[in-house]
């Protein structure tokens, strides 16, 4: 990669392929993982040469502690209709995959503009909004908010993959909205969309 390109493979939606084929590059995620444990990384690469990234963790001191035999998973089911947005493909399929094994109806979009279709379309039926907060074009929060004010009892449950920092500057925390922080569980998703789907509504808009 030349220098140009290293300048911006931290950024959430940049990449080297053509409009249409990619949504990034993935790597903003890693940032933002390493940041979060108090890590540091640094990328080196030269046009046809291999890249090479070094990670630096804090290490700590002392002896490591022996975890007790993990209980078996304990997933909570449900039949209600959820409408996923998520940007990145693979993800988003897994997630749907793993939705659908738990009783739940899914209705999937890439961006906020396609899941608000999709919500005009089934408006009557979807229980759940589930949504990552920071995608191109409109962010999850903004999409939230906006579905909420068409129906009051709408649930949302938001994915974000970046520091606390910047799920703060989506409003996201000040709302105290549901959160999955990525990587997450089978077991995360399950219980987080069944008290998601379970809790009161938030009112909108004070109403």
């Amino acid at each position: 990669m030349g220098k140009e390109v290293l300048a911006h493979i931290f950024e959430p939606f940049f990449s080297t392929k053509e409009v249409g084929r990619g949504s990034g590059l993935g790597l903003a995620t890693v940032y933002g993982n390493v940041k979060q444990s108090g890590g540091y990384i640094w990328v080196e690469s030269e046009p046809g040469q291999r890249a090479a990234f070094e990670i630096c963790l804090l290490r700590v001191d002392g002896k490591p502690t022996l975890e007790e035999p993990r209980k078996t998973a304990s997933f909570a089911f449900g039949s209600e209709t959820v409408l996923l947005v998520e940007d990145e493909q693979l993800l988003r399929e897994v997630i749907r995959v793993q939705l659908e094994k738990l009783g739940y109806r899914v209705h999937e979009a890439i961006d906020a503009e396609r899941a608000m279709a999709l919500f005009d379309q089934h408006r009557g039926e979807i229980g759940l909004l589930l949504t990552d907060v920071i995608m191109p074009g409109m962010n999850g929060r903004t999409l939230g908010n906006k579905l909420r004010e068409q129906k009051s009892g709408l649930r949302v449950l938001y994915m974000s993959g970046y520091t606390d920092d910047e799920i703060l500057k989506q409003g996201i925390s000040e709302d105290r909205q549901a959160i999955l922080i990525k990587p997450f569980s089978s077991e995360k998703l399950a219980s987080g969309v069944r008290e998601a789907l379970d809790r009161i509504p938030r009112p909108s808009n004070g109403r």
